[in-house]
């Protein structure tokens, strides 16, 4: 299947071999940052590298053999190269290495790890300041798993470099440093080349299950927007996901049933055998109304929404960048399950709203929507610019979120082939 890559080990008679790499924190992500010009020139023998430099070679879960964290959010890889292309700084790839068995996965992209290329192209000197003691930059990065351009308005030390210094913090990572804007540029259609694959904003998803008595039920919708992803209406979920915890087999058993049977509505894959194949892409969330309190906070009425996201067969511990990024545009549509679940806090969406005039001969008006989004870490804010047509599948003009990133160490990672 495009996009996945399986590798047979012979580790016992393999010899040592290096690369040159840099280990990133990238928002709350870790992973290999290298350059392309390091790799193989085709994308097809990068994986028994990978595999073997993260530990992945052996399908040992706990990746001892590698630099890897044993976990889905600490096994990631993002190969940079500067760009060709006009108007592009740098061209990123988003590898997945599955931390449980020899396999990884390039079919979509990490917004966490996206975090990370523009300070480690600016540290690299494949991007360089325009003007003597500026103090952001914006870098314009290519994604080429989902073909989509982001910019990255990172902090710059009087020298030339990222300043990761500051006082931003993110859920999920202890500590403060300097913000990085991530806006993602007309983010709809990354893998299906729209926003609403199916053509329903919401819709009834019936699963077959082996982990219910009976084939069930969710209320979804399946919207693609930086990745695909399929929202689910929480309080549809059926009564064996609700009694059991989340991490429990029977639990991710449901998960990855609705997500197998998602990915074939995707047209992602013609039948569930071929999407169980895919883990990575497409995923899935639970959706349920925000606490409504008093916050001290800027939105002065708690979260918009809550969200509980699964990756790689486990529940996320936070959130990924990109389904924040997704839900961001599912929340600012009418008619979709982020909206209507964000309905039943019964407070005022306008509140969230800001209108304002392009500067095109054109003139057209847009919106900016300002969600607070709450996951099992903390909170995550999100800033949706929507253009207003009539045709939602073109509304979407960008999607902001920030982040923070530090370099952690730099070298050579060994792998064994």
């Amino acid at each position: 299947m495009p996009g996945i890559h399986t590798h047979v080990s012979h580790v016992s008679s393999s010899v040592r071999t290096s690369i040159p790499a840099v280990w990133m924190r990238a928002g709350t992500s870790k992973g290999l940052f290298i350059h392309e010009y390091d790799l193989p020139s085709s994308k097809n023998l990068w994986a028994p590298i990978l595999l073997s430099a993260l530990g992945s070679a052996e399908a040992d879960k706990q990746q001892l053999n590698g630099v890897g964290g044993a976990t889905s959010t600490t096994s990631k890889v993002a190969v940079i190269r500067k760009s060709k292309t006009a108007g592009v700084d740098v061209d990123y790839t988003f590898v997945q290495v599955a931390p449980d068995q020899a396999q990884v996965d390039m079919t979509g992209n990490c917004g966490n790890m996206a975090s990370g290329v523009g300070p480690f192209a600016l540290d690299e000197g494949l991007v360089n300041p325009t003007e003597s003691g500026q103090k952001t930059l914006d870098i314009r990065v290519f994604n080429t798993n989902t073909q989509q351009l982001l910019v990255e308005t990172v902090h710059v030390t009087p020298d030339g470099k990222f300043s990761e210094n500051g006082d931003y913090s993110i859920a999920g990572v202890r500590g403060t440093a300097s913000p990085i804007r991530m806006s993602f540029i007309k983010p709809v259609g990354s893998m299906t080349g729209r926003l609403f694959p199916t053509g329903a904003k919401q819709e009834l998803l019936t699963v077959k299950s082996a982990n219910t008595p009976t084939p069930f039920t969710v209320r979804a919708s399946l919207i693609d927007a930086s990745n695909p992803f399929i929202f689910v209406d929480l309080s549809t979920m059926p009564i064996s996901y609700r009694l059991s915890e989340p991490s429990s087999s029977v639990s991710l058993g449901i998960i990855e049933e609705i997500r197998v049977a998602g990915a074939v509505r995707f047209g992602l894959a013609r039948e569930t055998a071929m999407a169980s194949l895919v883990r990575a892409t497409p995923k899935v969330a639970l959706l349920y109304p925000g606490e409504q309190k008093v916050d001290t906070g800027a939105q002065g009425n708690g979260p918009d929404i809550e969200v509980l996201a699964f990756s790689m067969g486990k529940p996320h511990p936070s959130l990924q960048l990109t389904g924040a990024v997704c839900l961001g545009a599912a929340l600012s549509i009418p008619g979709t399950v982020a909206w209507e679940v964000q309905h039943q806090r019964g407070t005022d969406l306008y509140r969230h709203v800001s209108k304002r005039q392009s500067s095109d001969k054109i003139s057209s008006t847009f919106s900016t929507f300002k969600w607070l989004l709450r996951h099992p870490s903390g909170l995550m804010d999100v800033e949706v610019d929507l253009a207003m047509h009539e045709n939602p599948e073109d509304s979407v003009e960008t999607v902001s979120v920030f982040r923070t990133a530090r370099r952690l160490f730099e070298g050579k990672v060994f792998y064994r082939l």
